[in-house]
């Protein structure tokens, strides 16, 4: 049994129906729109965000059709971003797979994505859950302005530690924050219960996130394999910020100038990873995440012992620990 099937152990069977429900609210009666939505079902990840869902509602109180609604909705509005997100970042590859935008172009991909989101909304008002649409519109709205904000300090390169976990709050913690709250609401819970899933999703999310900025320095787990896509790409993450913070005038000169200007020179994205290595760049990025982590379990803690709690807490160390 994988760590993924252990983790799901308590909530098999609704994942099992949740697959089933998912696949039929992506229907289209628009041959080409179906034949996407398809390939979209078919090269799907390890549905973590529904994992959060229905574990956060078992830990609760009874899983019911709220909750199965609740993981559509976050499942669609989260697949209908990333395709936006690849059509924004000009990306051929998801997950090993080519992007709709690759395969389709991106004015199709554009409106694949809008059709995804029109889905949830609608899924949303049908069922009168207007609750669950608040709490997901909101996570939606703060992702957006996030990468917008993150894009507006990249050009500029004055990213401060503060203002990287105002990006990464928003942009990532959000939604599994969204989904945790969501869980919760779809179970019942009192408003202090939602409250305390609302900070564990966060707290997740923020772990999740910097996990995601430390593999561009220690690819496959490993420092020394760095892949520096975040340098090329001119991305301030917590590593090089920190690194950037404590290093001297002369060397912060120049990092930011092969950032700004030689981000595609090899040998110098090479050279400012090892700053960032020996800076403690990456050293103080995973105290963070530890810390976030921690957090995250403090929270979960506060609820009586179940398989539920088992399976969250697995999950949380699951974000954290994997190698991709």
């Amino acid at each position: 049994m994988t760590e993924v099937q252990k983790i799901q152990s308590p909530i098999a069977a609704e994942m099992a129906e949740f697959e089933q429900r998912f696949r039929a609210s992506m229907k289209s009666k628009t041959p080409l729109l179906d034949r996407i939505t398809h390939y979209i079902v078919k090269r799907k990840g390890k549905q973590m965000r529904p994992m959060f869902v229905f574990l956060s509602a078992k830990l609760c109180g009874p899983i019911g059709d709220t909750t199965f609604t609740a993981a559509s909705l976050i499942e669609l509005l989260h697949t209908a971003t990333l395709v936006h997100d690849d059509v924004v970042d000009d990306a051929n590859l998801r997950r090993n797979f080519f992007s709709i935008n690759a395969l389709w172009k991106n004015k199709i991909a554009v409106l694949v994505g809008d059709y995804l989101l029109s889905r949830g909304l609608l899924m949303s008002i049908e069922r009168n859950e207007f609750e669950l649409l608040r709490i997901v519109s909101n996570a939606v709205r703060e992702m957006s302005e996030g990468e917008l904000l993150q894009m507006e300090k990249t050009r500029k390169l004055n990213i401060t530690e503060a203002v990287y976990f105002d990006i990464i709050r928003q942009k990532t913690a959000s939604l599994i924050s969204a989904c945790c709250e969501s869980g919760a609401f779809s179970a019942k819970a009192d408003e202090e219960m939602r409250a305390r899933m609302r900070a564990f999703g966060e707290a997740v999310g923020m772990a999740f996130q910097i996990k995601d900025d430390l593999f561009d320095y220690t690819a496959g787990g490993e420092i020394g394999k760095p892949t520096g896509i975040d340098i090329r790409e001119k991305k301030m993450t917590l590593p090089l910020i920190y690194t950037l913070e404590h290093a001297d005038k002369s060397d912060r000169r120049w990092i930011v100038n092969t950032v700004k200007h030689h981000s595609n020179d090899k040998k110098r994205v090479k050279q400012v990873i090892d700053h960032v290595i020996d800076g403690g760049g990456i050293s103080y990025a995973t105290e963070k995440m530890e810390a976030y982590r921690e957090e995250a379990i403090k929270i979960l803690h506060s609820f009586e012992q179940s398989d539920a709690r088992d399976a969250l807490e697995r999950l949380v160390n699951y974000t954290i620990n994997r190698k991709k």
